[in-house]
């Protein structure tokens, strides 16, 4: 059974359908949008910028294939903090935020402070990004964990 989508302010069936679309497909035209949404272009367009200008839509992006550009490794790091004050977990996050290789950095609860995504070109450049967050301060534990493959990976949420 399809999970039901949650009652959100201000969105209707329609910007719902508009969100559906443009999370399968963000590089289809209004146009196109709009006919698969049952409204013409002119009230389309103002629905998305309606949906942009609320946070609703955070941006577009073309989705990569991380091994074709060079990327042979993906792996998980779970981080363990000495500290969680705010100002040790700030720290943290403007560390990793400043390395390419994090693509994606989430606090987390249990068993760890964060989690990392990070892409490796190699496993020597792999056991270097691990090195360097080992050593870095207020840092206690680093647990890694390497992807052999990937069966699914879906944007945005269930609408």
């Amino acid at each position: 059974m399809k999970p039901q989508a949650p009652d959100l302010p201000d969105i209707d069936a329609i910007d719902r359908r508009i969100l559906i679309e443009l999370q399968a497909d963000g590089r289809m035209t209004n146009v196109e949008l709009a006919r698969r949404a049952g409204i013409s272009a002119p009230p389309c367009l103002r629905r998305v910028r309606r949906l942009e200008e609320a946070g609703i839509i955070r941006g577009y992006h073309a989705e990569t294939d991380p091994q074709k550009l060079g990327f042979a490794i993906t792996f998980f790091v779970i981080v363990g903090l000495d500290s969680q004050k705010e100002a040790a977990l700030a720290a943290f996050e403007r560390l990793v935020a400043a390395w390419p290789e994090v693509r994606e950095c989430h606090m987390i609860r249990g068993g760890g402070d964060f989690l990392l995504r990070l892409v490796a070109r190699d496993t020597a450049q792999e056991n270097e990004l691990t090195r360097k967050l080992t050593e870095a301060a207020n840092v206690g534990r680093v647990q890694t964990l390497q992807t052999i493959r990937t069966s699914r990976t879906v944007a945005g949420v269930p609408l």
